[in-house]
């Protein structure tokens, strides 16, 4: 039976002060420490298979690998073997890579399939049927990372997630929950009603034990052939005929000329710190390295946490990278896309020349500068080995529960990332986002991301891995967890736990996470011009992280979600 890996928390009364925004909060440090290796994700089960790896003798390379396998299984709406994802990984002997698994648009794509006769968008249809699926990467990837990188054997790292697949875990209250509110779009095929519903069409409730066969099937067959147990043979056959079946796009000759590219990560520095992060067809680590250059300038820190101020500097920041996103960001095998400018600390101090620190910006007066010549349902996971290896790895099928759709036969679910494309010019997706002609459809191209793998260096050693889901806000979490730590100075829980904002351009509009700022600060922000401030029905992002502090890893959950850490 798969080891339940005992871990540590600090002591429930003592407590992180955290001084937001005029008002006084207490959060708990849920902080887990250890020494030799820690592993962070959504899944407490799925960091307890990573720690037994790392505790097996694996490195951070292997327990990613593992701990993404079994997310498929024990964290279904973002997990997956049928959606796609993006992996950093820096090593002790100072190699810096990412492993891009993004899903690509199928052969048989066209840049207005989603587009009706008179040239409209056609609704739902690039999220909820089988034309919104992408060509799935996470299989692929995954395993190119095991191989290049990793040190233990494939169907040592998948054994764990299969065991949990063919015989069931426990199913958590909130996985219950989802089931039953979604019970409509997953039971939409007979495949999602075998999945999802019990043998005699009864709903799962909280702590029955929730078994996946056929899963457990398609992972057997990844772990005795490898890539080829997914892209070729009987899995493959099985994908196709759910696609022939219901009209989708994908075919056997997607599946087998898919792979996985291996990438330079985009590397910035802030204040002494190196940031490692993704590049396109991400978009994630471009604005992120973009965003930190314009406020390098200013003393964020004296600014105060959470201080209007503070809030003010970095929303203008975001509303000029976001513009740049929608006009300059794609696939770079597709596009010329201008990576080295957008994250150039002179095009960032020229970008930010308007700022005025009194008066917010309009987004209808800022567009993409000039140079010269998900879903919220995403996941990631954070990891540190005992070597010094780092690695972060975010992973999603786009929505929640990606398309809703389950291949028969082969147990796992479908991605809807071919809404992540720009249907349309200028037209919003889900996220609210917009794209040009740099995301457009085309076909094996890959659609741009906001995913945000991140590793921070300190004296070229890992020193704080990051990153979450939340489509759009992914960038925006992932940059104030680094300002937390770097600019406040904060604890790994405190700079998690502290209320978030965002905004991206367009709607020109802050989101706050709702009756997590003070009434004064809020005030404080219309006053400079920012008249729409918009709470957030959830909390904003969920950012596994991991940190090195005096030879201590620190692994903290998000307390927004159900994760779990797992250090020793």
């Amino acid at each position: 039976m798969l080891d339940r890996v005992l871990t540590v928390n600090t002591p429930s009364f003592l407590c992180t002060l955290i001084a937001c925004c005029g008002a006084l909060q207490v959060s708990p440090d849920d902080t887990v420490y250890g020494k030799s290796g820690m592993v962070v994700s959504r899944s407490q089960i799925a960091s307890n298979v990573g720690l037994t790896i790392l505790k097996q003798g694996g490195n951070a390379v292997d327990a990613a690998v593992a701990t993404a396998f079994t997310l498929a299984v024990t964290h279904p709406s973002a997990g997956n073997l049928g959606g796609g994802g993006f992996m950093v990984i820096c090593l002790a002997d100072g190699t810096q890579v990412v492993n891009d698994h993004r899903e690509k648009a199928p052969i048989a794509a066209s840049r207005d399939m989603y587009l009706d006769a008179n040239g409209d968008i056609i609704p739902g249809l690039s999220r909820n049927t089988h034309k919104a699926v992408g060509v799935p990467g996470s299989v692929d990837g995954l395993l190119a990372a095991l191989d290049r990188y990793g040190s233990l054997p494939r169907a040592r790292v998948l054994a764990d997630a299969i065991e949990l697949a063919r015989d069931g875990f426990p199913l958590p209250a909130d996985i219950a929950r989802q089931f039953a509110q979604r019970s409509e779009r997953l039971g939409r095929f007979p495949a999602g009603r075998t999945a999802f519903l019990k043998p005699d069409g009864s709903r799962y409730l909280a702590g029955d034990l929730w078994k996946q066969p056929d899963l457990a099937t398609t992972l057997t067959r990844i772990a005795n052939w490898g890539r080829a147990g997914f892209y070729e043979g009987e899995t493959a056959d099985l994908l196709v005929r759910e696609m022939r079946r219901h009209g989708g796009l994908i075919s056997l000759d997607d599946l087998k000329a898919y792979q996985s590219v291996w990438r330079e990560p985009v590397v910035g520095s802030y204040r002494g710190y190196t940031v490692v992060s993704m590049p396109p067809p991400s978009s994630g680590g471009a604005l992120l390295i973009q965003i930190l250059n314009m406020i390098e300038p200013y003393d964020v820190g004296a600014m105060g946490y959470g201080s209007a101020d503070a809030m003010h500097l970095m929303i203008e920041a975001e509303r000029r990278a976001y513009a740049d996103r929608a006009e300059h960001l794609g696939d770079p095998d597709f596009y010329p896309v201008p990576l080295a400018q957008l994250v150039d600390k002179g095009y960032a101090r020229k970008r930010f020349g308007g700022f005025d620190p009194d008066q917010a910006g309009k987004s209808a007066d800022v567009d993409a500068g000039a140079f010269t010549p998900e879903s919220k349902e995403t996941t990631h996971l954070s990891i540190m080995d005992r070597d010094g290896n780092a690695v972060a790895l975010t992973t999603t099928l786009n929505s929640g529960y990606g398309s809703h759709i389950v291949v028969e036969g082969a147990g796992f679910l479908l991605n809807n990332e071919m809404d992540d494309f720009s249907s349309k010019p200028n037209t919003l997706n889900q996220f609210n986002l917009i794209g040009r002609e740099a995301n457009a459809i085309e076909p094996r191209k890959r659609m741009l991301s906001s995913m945000t793998p991140t590793i921070v260096l300190q004296d070229d050693k890992p020193f704080l891995v990051t990153g979450s889901p939340g489509g759009s806000t992914i960038i925006t979490t992932v940059l104030q967890v680094v300002v937390n730590v770097i600019d406040h100075g904060m604890a790994l829980s405190a700079a998690v736990s502290s209320p978030r904002f965002h905004h991206q351009w367009i709607p020109d509009s802050i989101t706050v996470e709702a009756d997590r700022f003070s009434a004064d600060t809020l005030d404080a922000l219309r006053t400079k011009g920012h008249s729409d401030i918009r709470p957030a029905r959830y909390g904003l992002g969920d950012a596994n992280s991991v940190m090195r502090v005096n030879g201590v890893l620190h692994g903290v959950e998000d307390p927004r979600t159900q994760g779990g850490a797992a250090g020793y």
